[in-house]
């Protein structure tokens, strides 16, 4: 059994620990720190702590917190010559995927120079890269433990840089942090942990292990056990703590095994109509892994019907492979409605017009396409996209 298992070397899990980011990250952060974050965290003082343990310890810090959602390659470039012009010898981002993706390829391209096109793609980047470390505020994305960063390029096409070197140096996973974000990010960044596993455990990639079907079942186990609670407790410190672990080990999961047409088919959706990208994968999820199952030859139905168990501590066996598929599936939709998503395409404002633009603007994602367990043709993701509608 031959695979490659690529992880963040060193995690901090810590309520209270981004207080101390000086004395935990400072030796590996260096002098000058670009501290990348967006304009919401600024405004809710949550980056406060973190910045003044690097000020107080002697740190100059420079604050970019010009990240957007589905951060553009502009804002990217921008950051890139912020790094510059500060002579950072070191990157700290404390935010959401946005800014830990804008974050990863900062310290990438301030920290060897290389052409942002020639790194686009899977093994392409060179480095070196700045040191970097990450924060994150949010227990959906797991973009702390993987070696992904997507950019929006040309107003709505999603591009992704995969490669090892932009794993950060350390994880901060302090809890204390996810407290304020609302139940609506909380539900669907949930879901999107959820679909990072679930892709994992199921992915056609030659790298698919047994470290990551690990990982995924147990990040499954944490999520689908505390999603409800972080909703609907949002002050739940335990719930909070086990979402944003959860959500790292699916990281590691999909890192390593990748993710597939799930996340395919949301990019279109959140490139074009600025969905957020956990609602992306949540209104398309259930679709997809039908399709998926569908095909008995691939193994898919057998790798839900494998899930449903850890994800759901009260599923009972309903009485075989196809049988207990079907319910796992059906259990994602009831949650996603139990936690307040939006269930349809049209629910957000999304026309039936626009579904053969995005199943040929999905059919561009070919980096995660290959990875799914059944072929995805142009009409089958306009299939999907109509059954989600």
């Amino acid at each position: 059994m031959d695979f490659d298992f690529n992880t963040t070397p060193r995690f901090i899990v810590r309520i209270g620990a981004a207080e101390t980011l000086a004395e935990i990250a400072g030796a590996c952060l260096g002098p000058s720190v670009l501290f990348v974050t967006d304009r919401g965290i600024r405004q809710a003082g949550l980056e406060r702590a973190a910045v003044q343990s690097l000020e107080a310890a002697g740190h100059r810090v420079t604050i970019f917190d010009s990240v957007e959602a589905d951060p553009s390659q502009a804002t990217l470039m921008q950051a890139v010559d912020a790094a510059r012009s500060c002579e950072a010898t070191g990157i700290a981002a404390l935010g959401g995927g946005s800014s830990l993706d804008v974050a990863k390829l900062a310290a990438l391209l301030a920290g060897s120079g290389e052409d942002l096109d020639a790194a686009w793609g899977v093994g392409n980047a060179k480095g070196p890269r700045l040191p970097l470390v990450l924060v994150p505020t949010t227990a959906g994305t797991g973009s702390e433990a993987t070696p992904v960063s997507i950019i929006t390029v040309g107003g709505d096409e999603k591009r992704g840089v995969s490669s090892p070197l932009i794993l950060p140096d350390i994880a901060v996973l302090d809890a204390g942090l996810t407290v304020s974000l609302p139940a609506a990010a909380t539900a669907a960044t949930g879901v999107d942990a959820m679909v990072h596993a679930i892709e994992a455990y199921a992915s056609r990639n030659a790298n698919n292990n047994p470290m990551s079907r690990m990982l995924a079942v147990e990040a499954l186990k944490l999520l689908g056990a505390h999603i409800r609670t972080a909703v609907f407790e949002p002050d739940n410190l335990e719930a909070r703590s086990a979402m944003l672990l959860g959500s790292a080990l699916a990281g590691m999961a999909f890192a390593n095994s990748p993710v597939a047409a799930v996340h395919a088919l949301a990019y279109p959706i959140g490139g074009t109509f600025y969905i957020p990208h956990g609602l992306s994968n949540a209104l398309v999820l259930t679709e997809v892994l039908r399709f998926n199952a569908a095909e008995t030859a691939n193994g898919s139905m057998r790798h839900y019907a494998e899930l449903g168990p850890h994800a759901f501590a009260d599923f009972t066996d309903a009485g075989g492979t196809q049988a207990n598929c079907a319910a796992f599936i059906d259990r994602l939709d009831a949650l996603s409605a139990d936690i307040g998503l939006p269930a349809r395409l049209r629910d957000v404002g999304i026309g039936e017009d626009a579904l053969p633009k995005m199943a040929r603007d999905a059919m561009k994602q070919t980096r995660l396409l290959v990875n799914n367990p059944r072929v995805v043709s142009e009409a089958d993701a306009l299939a999907i996209y109509r059954a989600a509608w």
